[in-house]
């Protein structure tokens, strides 16, 4: 009996994306068009049904090829033109508790733990507050300050309030077509 050798075959990782999915990231990185039905115009766009669209896009999300999908609001645009960075001292042993704590809070659009770089730079908890002014902002930190007192009792030992005084990057990551 003869058979025939195996043939070697070219495959892609499990979680590597296919043309499909390299499209769908090429046509939504920019972000989705202003439509009522904005996957119906993508899905369109790209050959394919919504249904696919979105199982596709729920797949890239569990297998990690994508991190999330969400609306960024132009804050600017919207009347929020102070933005504050606050940093924080704190404590090492409950940073990551507060800073989920604090990125819990409805008006902290991110915050996230950075290395402090002794002896200049103390803070360790990074969180971001717009406002219509700068005094809503630290209206906001002082907020903030409370809540932090409140639930985490001397763990938080300073805090300061950076202003942004230029806009320098307004996008994500982009891939190439």
């Amino acid at each position: 009996m003869h058979t025939a050798a195996a043939s070697p075959r070219l495959s892609l990782a499990p979680d590597a994306p296919d043309a499909l999915d390299r499209a769908i990231v090429l046509a939504t990185q920019a972000g989705l068009p202003l439509v009522p039905e904005p996957y119906a115009a993508v899905a369109a766009g790209l050959g394919i049904d919504t249904d696919e669209l979105l199982a596709r896009l729920r797949a890239m999300l569990a297998r990690g090829l994508i991190r999330r999908i969400g609306a960024v609001p132009n804050h600017y645009a919207i009347g929020y033109t102070a933005n504050g960075m606050s940093v924080w001292d704190v404590a090492d042993e409950v940073v990551d508790a507060v800073g989920e704590f604090v990125g819990a809070l409805d008006f902290v659009t991110h915050c996230y733990r950075r290395p402090r770089r002794l002896p200049a730079w103390r803070y360790n908890l990074f969180a971001m507050v717009h406002g219509r002014s700068r005094e809503a902002v630290q209206e906001r930190i002082e907020d903030i300050a409370g809540l932090l007192a409140r639930e985490f009792a001397g763990a938080c030992r300073a805090r300061e309030v950076l202003f942004s005084s230029a806009i320098l990057k307004k996008t994500g990551l982009r891939i190439g077509g």
